[in-house]
């Protein structure tokens, strides 16, 4: 199992999309999983594997889509809430579980994102560094002399870096795209006034508000190859902050539209396999069979109280 979930892995990388390994690396039964077990979790909420059962696996879908959103690895403990509160371990996020098992579990969560690309639009030597670093961080890069050749999606950074050879039709051409980073090589002097030369020309404010000119982080007057260090320190800024170089699905929330357990108030996702009832013209859904049972022995009581925390 564990070789045919890495060879997975292995084809998504190459495919260039994202996915979070989750591995379970300590197990207490009767929990259904096991030590060393393996599994892809997908931005959608598709499971390629097995961790665990009902009352585990809603909550590993959703800790693991949040990890793609942010790009930040996780170690998680889950169990009972009271076992929880009492042995918390610095660096270790608990997750409560409720369901009729007293078994526990701890996961690593790893997110695994494509390598953004780098596109700049001129040929400077701003570029050449630019393109040398961010080649060197295992990123996609490229260069272009025409702005009409650009495509570009929201793990895309792109460079304008025309330095005055038709600063604004480049400029215009990468807003049209949905690059996750626009940066304008310029002066401020000469930065505002191709701004305010496409505001002119009708393009809307939130496009303007895109631009980051001058690109880079603010190293004061510094040499053109200076500047390309900039723009990539800008750039790992904003990776590391997880504003930038997400693939588009890996926004951190599920395509699952997940519900809570009315009973003991933990997350499940609804499908016609789910613990369900239907209670005053609502279809409830429960993590198993015991909260089930608990809830249709007094609807209206656990109704009301959903009802109240919705409100």
């Amino acid at each position: 199992m564990t070789s045919t979930i890495l060879q997975q892995a292995a084809a998504l990388q190459r495919e260039g999309q994202p996915f979070a390994l989750v591995t379970v690396v300590w197990r207490r039964g009767p929990s259904s999983s096991q030590q060393g077990a393996k599994a892809l979790i997908l931005p959608d909420g598709t499971m390629r594997g097995w961790l665990g059962g009902a009352c585990a696996q809603p909550r590993l879908v959703s800790e693991a889509v949040i990890a793609l959103g942010d790009g930040r690895p996780r170690l998680l403990l889950l169990g009972p809430l009271d076992e929880l509160e009492r042995g918390h371990r610095e660096g270790v996020e608990t997750v409560p579980i409720a369901c009729a098992s007293e078994g526990a579990m701890e996961v690593y969560v790893e997110p695994v994102l494509p390598a953004p690309n780098v596109v700049a639009i001129g040929r400077t030597p701003a570029v050449d560094v630019l393109l040398g670093i961010t080649q060197v961080l295992g990123w996609q890069v490229a260069a272009l002399d025409d702005p009409a050749a650009l495509s570009a999606d929201s793990r895309t950074a792109v460079v304008v870096a025309t330095q005055g050879h038709d600063d604004e039709r480049a400029l215009e051409t990468a807003l049209r795209t949905d690059a996750g980073y626009v940066g304008l090589v310029a002066s401020r002097p000469r930065a505002k006034a191709v701004v305010d030369y496409l505001r002119a020309r009708g393009v809307a404010e939130a496009d303007l508000a895109r631009v980051r000119a001058p690109a880079g982080l603010d190293l004061g007057p510094t040499s053109s190859e200076e500047i390309g260090v900039a723009i990539v320190a800008e750039l790992v800024a904003l990776r590391a902050a997880g504003k930038f170089g997400l693939k588009p699905g890996a926004s951190g929330e599920s395509g699952t539209d997940a519900v809570i357990d009315p009973v003991c108030g933990m997350t499940v996702t609804p499908s016609p396999a789910q613990y369900q009832t239907e209670h005053a013209g609502r279809v409830w859904y429960f993590c198993g069979p015991d909260c089930r049972r608990r809830f249709e022995a007094a609807p209206e009581r656990y109704a009301a109280a959903a009802r109240a925390g919705d409100g």
